[in-house]
């Protein structure tokens, strides 16, 4: 219980600054964050959590499911069609490059045996949709560059998961079946793919019948059955979640618009719950003790991870497309690590491999550093493409120049006027 009142004061502040946090550099992610640090075992002492908590997990799994499914409903096919070069390059070279970038510095820095430095590079060089949505939901920033960063980060998560899997094969006791895992593998994809496409046909084929259909006020929670159908059959089946969760948003969204508009508040409303719950968390398990652990060439590590291997790799793999400087220099800074990151660094350090809490360590802390660097720089870079009310509550500069407004208004009227005369 003191877990979720702490989590109720947390969302409160948050929602009382979320007006301010909009317009500055103030992030009601790292509120959360930092809410759950003090309250840990490392500050105050009020909830007891480590890493493996079975809360960590099923939080962090939550969230990402929830945020890939909101996330895939802002995918439009024929944009897609007309701009799918451009994702895949992010991951067809990009991620690529991340991976062996970040493994490098991981074993050169910190001093990790080369199969769990890949570990760590696999882990690291996704980026995460729950963070890169608060650029991806900003209707102001271009939409190629919002299509880039929403492909990219609902897609690389599943293609990094089965190399995850088999470098902690490999790196473990049981090295040999890394083989015989890759099958297994391969299915759980494709089942999270099929799960996450056919769900959502058959439950919008079904409401098409005479004597079905859903009653206004309650057309939201379809989409979110079909979701929460989704999240159990894939547990149940092993099926890969968060590739069946962002396909099926991007089904639901060709197939059912008027479902998908119905949806959208309340599925960007349940999303937000999950990541503020999982940060939470996350912060409880960030003690002193954690960062002590972390050696200073981990430190280097986490910084290059941030503000050169990603920046680096993505630009590498835009060189030659229509982004212009700016578009580009955005897309390469805005590659946040999240929980994404969570999940598969838990599957490390439960997998019990010789290096795995140094591997774990690293980690943590690279997404903790990535949460507070890329949580607190989405308004100003959104404000590089002019964007002047983010979030729909005027600054303190539009309350001064209200009394300008009617006669600014009546200017643009009769420019209107005077251009259509001419």
């Amino acid at each position: 219980m003191v877990l979720v009142a702490v989590f109720g004061a947390a969302l409160l502040v948050a929602v009382l600054l979320s007006g301010l946090a909009a317009r500055t550099v103030l992030s009601t992610s790292l509120l959360f964050l930092v809410g759950g640090a003090l309250v840990s075992d490392g500050f105050l002492g009020l909830i007891h959590i480590t890493p493996d908590s079975e809360i960590v997990a099923v939080t962090a799994d939550l969230a990402l499911f929830a945020v890939l499914f909101t996330d895939g409903m802002h995918v439009s096919f024929p944009k897609l069609r007309e701009n799918w070069k451009n994702p895949a390059r992010a991951l067809g070279l990009g991620l690529p490059l991340a991976f062996v970038g970040m493994a490098l510095i991981t074993h050169y820095l910190v001093g990790l045996d080369w199969t769990t430095s890949f570990l760590v590079g696999a882990v690291l060089a996704p980026t995460d949709p729950v963070f890169a949505s608060a650029i991806v939901g900003r209707k102001e920033v271009p939409s190629k560059l919002r299509q880039l960063l929403n492909i990219e980060s609902g897609i690389n998560d599943g293609l990094a998961l089965p190399v995850v899997l088999i470098l902690i094969a490999a790196a473990g006791p049981a090295a040999d079946t890394a083989e015989a895992s890759l099958g297994a593998i391969g299915l759980e994809l494709v089942l999270g793919l099929v799960f996450g496409v056919v769900l959502p046909l058959a439950a919008n084929s079904v409401v098409r019948f005479r004597l079905l259909g859903a009653e206004p006020k309650l057309q939201p929670l379809l989409p979110l059955a079909i979701g929460i159908m989704l999240y159990a059959l894939c547990h149940l089946t092993h099926a890969n979640p968060y590739l069946a969760a962002f396909s099926a948003g991007a089904v639901l969204t060709a197939v059912a618009p008027e479902g998908k508009t119905a949806f959208e508040p309340l599925g960007e409303a349940l999303s937000e719950l999950a990541k503020f719950a999982a940060l939470l968390v996350f912060g409880a398990l960030l003690t002193p003790q954690l960062f002590g652990d972390l050696p200073i060439g981990g430190y280097i590590a986490v910084i290059l991870a941030i503000v050169l291997i990603r920046p680096g790799s993505l630009l590498l793999s835009l060189i030659g497309t229509r982004f212009d400087r700016r578009e580009r220099l955005v897309a390469a800074w805005f590659g946040p690590k999240g929980f994404a990151s969570v999940v598969y660094g838990l599957l490390v350090l439960q997998a019990g491999i010789p290096q795995s809490e140094e591997a774990f360590t690293l980690i943590a802390v690279c997404i903790a550093f990535s949460i507070v660097a890329h949580s607190s720089t989405d308004v100003p870079i959104a404000r590089l493409f002019d964007v002047d009310d983010l979030a729909g509550i005027p600054s303190a500069e539009d309350d001064s120049d209200r009394s300008a407004q009617p006669i600014a208004a009546a200017a643009a009227c009769n420019e209107e006027g005077q251009g259509r005369a001419k």
